[in-house]
C-alpha cells in the first residue's frame, strides 16, 4: 500500500511544471525519491545528507571518541548509502538503516585496525558517480546531545563512555545510542547473547558509578 502511495506521489510530482524543492519534502518522501533512480539525484541526495549527517557524526563520535579520522568514516558511510539506496525496502525506516550501515562500517574498521591495517583516508568533497557534493564536516564535538544535557554533565558522560574498555564502550553505544536489540548486537559483534547482556550490564554499572556525583545519589 505504501509503495503505491509513493508511486502516485512521484507521478504527480513529475507532472508538475515546477519541481518541488528538496527541502520542502518530508523525510520519507525525500528517501523515496532518492530510491527512484539507479543512483540518487544529486540535489535530493545532498538534502538527505544535510538532514542526517549529524546522526552519523554523533553515532561515530560515541563509538570511536579517540579516532581522529571519524570524518573519513562518515564519508564512507554516505558513499555506501549512495550506492545501496534501492536496497532499503521501507523509506520510513531510513534512519535505522543508516545507523546499521554506520555501526557495521565502524566494526569492519575496528577489525581491520586490530589486524594492523592502515585505515583508508578519504578526501572531501564527497565524490559520486555523477559529480561531487561539497559538505561541511562538523567539529569533533557533537552538537545535538548538548541540547539534551547540561554541558557539565555531558562532558563527564562523554569522558565516562570514552574511558570504558573497548568492548564495553562499543556494546553500550550500540544499545543505548543506536538502539539495537541484544540479538542485533550479538550478530554485529560476533559474541553470544549472554556476553552481550553481561557487557551491557557491566558498562551501565561502571557509568552509573562514574556519574554518581551528577545523578543526585
Amino acid at each position: 500500500m505504501s509503495q503505491s502511495m509513493f508511486s502516485t506521489w512521484a507521478i504527480s510530482l513529475g507532472a508538475a511544471e515546477s519541481p518541488v524543492s528538496p527541502d520542502q519534502l518530508s523525510n520519507t518522501e525525500l528517501v523515496a525519491l532518492c530510491q527512484q533512480r539507479l543512483r540518487p539525484e544529486r540535489a535530493m541526495f545532498a538534502e538527505l545528507l544535510r538532514r542526517y549527517q549529524s546522526h552519523v557524526d554523533k553515532l561515530l563520535y560515541h563509538l570511536a571518541p579517540d579516532w581522529p579520522d571519524r570524518a573519513d568514516l562518515a564519508q564512507e558511510v554516505w558513499i555506501r548509502v549512495y550506492r545501496n539506496m534501492r536496497r532499503l525496502n521501507d523509506p520510513a525506516k531510513f534512519k535505522g538503516w543508516l545507523g546499521r550501515i554506520t555501526t557495521n562500517l565502524f566494526y569492519d574498521e575496528l577489525r581491520r585496525r586490530k589486524r594492523n591495517r592502515a585505515p583508508l583516508s578519504l578526501d572531501a568533497p564527497l565524490n559520486l558517480e555523477d559529480g561531487s557534493i561539497d559538505w561541511d564536516v562538523p567539529a569533533p564535538d557533537p552538537g545535538p546531545v548538548d541540547a539534551m544535557m547540561t554541558q557539565e554533565f555531558y562532558d563527564h558522560l562523554r569522558q565516562a563512555i570514552a574511558d570504558l574498555p573497548d568492548v564495553f564502550r562499543t556494546t553500550i553505544v550500540l544499545r543505548e545510542i543506536q538502539g539495537l536489540s541484544y540479538e542485533e548486537i550479538a550478530d554485529i559483534t560476533g559474541v553470544s547473547l549472554g556476553t552481550v547482556k553481561s557487557r551491557i550490564a557491566r558498562a551501565r554499572q561502571r557509568l552509573q558509578s562514574d556519574l554518581q556525583p551528577y545523578l543526585g545519589g
